[in-house]
């Protein structure tokens, strides 16, 4: 077949490399179960499009093992399963369509949901294994190996992964990541200078583990709804239509206990703050690889971002890269870039195996490296593992951390939160009724109040990033008392 000779005939021995492994899985799953049992899912994206070759390849030399026929594969046997969204790009459906006219594809096009259209499907064909376009990047992969069974409360198929191991393929506008039409976008990364919409292959972006910047949150009447508002405060930023959340977590006995007095968690709130960020929660756990497993897992989930400090190191009690890995469902393994980087800044004054001390949770790990502070900062897909032990190296670690980021237009493209404040003398009797109202009246702002003692000035707080608004939302609240009830602070 003319994909088998044409990667035989290469130079490039990792392509051959990968070739050979994916055509192996898939040729053992042949091997394992009949033509009627597997089925192939195929999304029109560039790895399910990879995949599909391969299969094709992978089915000749089945056949061809077999002493089959020729080898003709206008009529590919292998059930396809395509799952049409309202929201995909016209070109995907068109794409997949011609390709299942293409190559004959036996196409079943399901428009439900993606677990109960799947479950349908499995009972009426009788599939036992399906081939998926899963590589070991996507956030879907965690935990998975080229055959993993289905996750619990799916219905019960052998997940086959011939690529897991792969880095994607070519895209020839700027596109790296292809999801709906309204999350997609090209990469900016791949602009190419002095152009605002043209941009280069995606062949040509540096750094493969950035291909995720093509993927935004944008807003939609029918594929995205507005977050819930959380006490007055809606979060929304209207200039991007996109709201980005943060938690943070502290790992330490000696926070919890009173011992020592948390100040970079309040650093990092302020900092969070400053760049537009919206911060959900700030928790401290115990030095316990369970208790930090528990609260990654449950804040990775809701935020954008979580920052974990506290517990990262060579002591018995430095459990929190440990605990990310057991949130991720994945194990800790010794980490080349990271080695390196302890063999060039210990070397030899280190009494503990470098080898262990450079285990990071395996597949998920990216290891961010700046000019500015000497040691790396630890990103496992949205957790950013930090190492500063106090507010001084907390700073250059943040500035690690912009500096980072900001080559995919995360934290570099929100608009920063602006406060304001004013006091009274006034009792918490007096204001309540008023404020509330005026909640109601701004529900874009968040106001709240606070004293810092029992006996000082009660202040309100306004919060948002429109300073028109929060002006507006103060001359309101003064018109609801007598003058002179209220008093601007600095």
């Amino acid at each position: 077949m003319e994909i088998d000779k044409a990667v035989r005939e290469c130079d490039d021995r990792r392509l051959q490399t990968k070739y050979t492994n994916a055509i192996y899985v898939i040729q053992r799953a042949l091997a394992l179960y009949s033509i009627e049992q597997v089925a192939f899912s195929f999304n029109g994206g560039k790895d399910s499009t990879v995949l599909l070759h391969l299969l094709r390849a992978g089915y000749f030399l089945h056949k061809r093992g077999n002493n089959c026929a020729n080898g003709d594969l206008k009529d590919f046997p292998i059930r396809t399963m395509y799952f049409e969204i309202p929201c995909a790009f016209a070109e995907i459906n068109s794409f997949t369509y011609d390709s299942a006219a293409t190559y004959g594809l036996q196409i079943d096009t399901i428009r439900s949901d993606f677990k109960s259209g799947l479950e349908a499907l499995l009972k009426e064909k009788q599939i036992r294994a399906i081939f998926l376009g899963v590589r070991i990047g996507d956030p879907t992969a965690v935990g998975q190996e080229q055959f993993s069974p289905s996750s619990p409360g799916w219905p019960p198929f052998m997940r086959v992964n011939p690529i897991l191991d792969w880095s994607y393929s070519l895209y020839d506008q700027g596109y790296t990541s292809i999801g709906s039409i309204h999350d997609t976008v090209p990469n900016s990364l791949l602009r190419i200078s002095n152009s605002c919409n043209k941009f280069k292959p995606a062949y040509l972006l540096a750094d493969g583990r950035l291909e995720r910047a093509g993927r935004v949150k944008r807003l939609s009447s029918t594929c995205a709804q507005l977050p819930a508002e959380n006490n007055g405060l809606s979060g929304w930023n209207l200039h991007n239509n996109s709201m980005l959340t943060a938690s943070v977590i502290a790992v330490g006995d000696e926070i919890l206990c009173g011992i020592v007095e948390d100040q970079l968690g309040p650093s990092l709130s302020r900092k969070l703050h400053s760049t537009g960020w919206s911060l959900l929660q700030l928790s401290v756990v115990h030095n316990n690889i369970d208790s930090v497993a528990e609260e990654v897992e449950q804040q990775k989930s809701s935020s954008d971002m979580v920052l974990i400090y506290g517990g990262v190191g060579p002591l018995h009690s430095d459990v929190t890269l440990a605990g990310v890995a057991k949130a991720f469902g994945v194990r800790l393994a010794p980490n080349e870039e990271f080695a390196e980087y302890l063999r060039h800044t210990v070397g030899d004054n280190c009494t503990v195996d470098q080898n262990e001390m450079a285990q990071l949770p395996e597949g998920i790990t990216q290891v961010l490296q700046t000019e500015i502070f000497s040691v790396p900062l630890i990103k496992c897909q949205n957790v950013i593992i930090l190492c500063a032990t106090n507010v001084k190296e907390l700073e250059k670690q943040w500035d690690c951390l912009m500096e980072s980021t900001r080559s995919i237009d995360l934290l570099a493209s929100l608009e920063p939160y602006i406060s304001k404040g004013v006091m009274t003398n006034l009792s918490d009797v007096e204001i309540a009724q008023p404020l509330l109202k005026l909640c109601l009246e701004f529900p874009d702002l968040y106001i709240g109040c606070y004293r810092k003692s029992r006996h000082e000035c009660l202040v309100v707080c306004f919060k948002g990033k429109d300073q028109t608004r929060i002006e507006s939302a103060i001359k309101a609240l003064h018109k609801k008392f007598q003058p002179g009830a209220f008093m601007e602070m600095d």
